[in-house]
């Protein structure tokens, strides 16, 4: 059996920065992420005025409610600095320039935030003229990322009067359920009417929070798991996990690998069987790719549905997936939303991999290389978004796997 240490969980540690920040006095995160996402996240919390003390095991940060002046880039901290006083540019990569903003600007516009895009509207760059939120009620669409409504649960609390969101369309709703979860850990209560959810103006409180691994990032190994026939745990990743993207496990149980959830971790045993299936992903599209990569090597279709957010991610995912599974000579059908994989054309054949810079697709191809010798990356070193050591760590558990 190879035991995993998966890094800590991005998202997680995201939201922990922000509410640490945002609290009132000094919080402890316990084992966060240490990749080019969190770290250009707690960067941006310096730029904003804050103190970040980072050593290897825990992160200190120095919160208070209101921030000072500054500039970076981030994707929640336009939000937090919106709570604060002071004029705020921020900026961002030719990738995440892409990544549209547009619902959630104009929801902090419509509460009042005086914002502005400097090129195309609904994206990086763009500066907030801010004097704090006094909040109320607010519509939001979040059919299109569940980071939209997040970054308003979390803005919640540091408004004047609190804030009622109403929700018209919601994806990946399992990541909203870790923020609110989390918020509960730093002191505020959300509650949630049908589709509005109302906060509370009752500020956060300082704690020491311990980050539980990235379930997106397990799902490569898992997947390894349960193509090669091997077994793979994963620690501290069990029953009382925040993150929904730890039910890919139970896709890999439909296809046949044997899955135990215990409340140390999560185990997943290949048995030499992986069936087609059709499958709803709409609240796990992040391991969309994960799937996609394994699917070769089922004895039926595999279909995944819903996933018309996935065009929308570091790169269109969809996409993607799709024309590196023909450049491997595997039979691949799209749609708006779905993406179809053909059982009997197993890729018997390497070919480099078009990563779109996407740390995603460079991991989930890692998979199919397990079964498919030769497989290269055009940009391997993307991995270090989420998981810098992942091409060693992967390397490492494939000479514990049956060849």
């Amino acid at each position: 059996m190879a035991v995993v240490d998966i890094p800590g969980s991005k998202s997680i540690t995201a939201r922990a920065l922000f509410l640490a920040a945002a609290a009132d006095g000094v919080t402890t995160l316990v084992r966060p992420l240490r990749s080019d996402d969190t770290e250009g996240f707690a960067e941006g919390l310096v730029g904003l005025g804050y103190r970040v003390g980072r050593t290897p095991g825990a992160w200190q940060i120095d919160g208070r409610p209101q921030c000072r002046d500054g500039a970076t880039t981030a994707r929640f901290l336009p939000t937090l600095a919106a709570a604060g006083h002071g004029t705020y540019r921020f900026d961002a990569s030719p990738q995440m320039r892409r990544r549209p903003l547009a619902p959630l600007t104009r929801a902090l516009r419509d509460l009042g935030v005086d914002l502005r895009h400097e090129e195309a509207e609904g994206h990086h760059p763009l500066t907030v003229a801010a004097a704090g939120v006094e909040g109320g009620d607010v519509t939001l669409d979040a059919g299109e990322s569940s980071q939209y409504l997040t970054a308003l649960l979390l803005l919640g609390p540091l408004t004047r009067k609190g804030l009622r969101i109403h929700v018209t369309d919601l994806v990946s709703a399992p990541y909203v359920e870790i923020t609110i979860a989390m918020m509960r850990a730093f002191g505020v209560e959300v509650h949630r009417e049908g589709d509005v959810f109302v906060v509370p103006p009752a500020g956060y409180r300082a704690t020491t929070y311990a980050i539980e691994p990235d379930a997106s990032t397990a799902s490569y190994f898992f997947a390894a798991a349960a193509l090669t026939g091997g077994e793979v745990t994963v620690p501290g990743l069990g029953t009382g996990a925040l993150q929904g993207d730890l039910a890919f496990v139970d896709v890999l149980r439909r296809m046949g690998a044997r899955v135990e959830i215990g409340a140390g971790g999560t185990t997943v045993t290949g048995t030499g069987e992986l069936r087609g299936l059709t499958v709803n992903m709409r609240d796990i599209s992040d391991t969309m790719p994960t799937l996609a990569a394994l699917a070769p090597f089922a004895s039926g279709p595999v279909r995944i549905e819903d996933v018309a957010n996935t065009r929308v991610k570091e790169c269109d995912r969809l996409e993607a997936c799709a024309e590196n599974l023909r450049r491997l000579g595997v039979r691949v059908e799209t749609g708006p939303d779905w993406i179809e994989i053909h059982p009997g054309t197993a890729p018997a054949r390497g070919t480099d991999i078009k990563s779109y810079g996407d740390h995603r697709i460079v991991m989930s191809f890692a998979v199919t290389a397990l079964r498919a010798p030769g497989i290269t990356f055009d940009d391997p070193g993307c991995v270090r978004k989420t998981f810098p050591g992942f091409h060693e760590a992967f390397g490492e558990l494939s000479t514990k796997l049956p060849r």
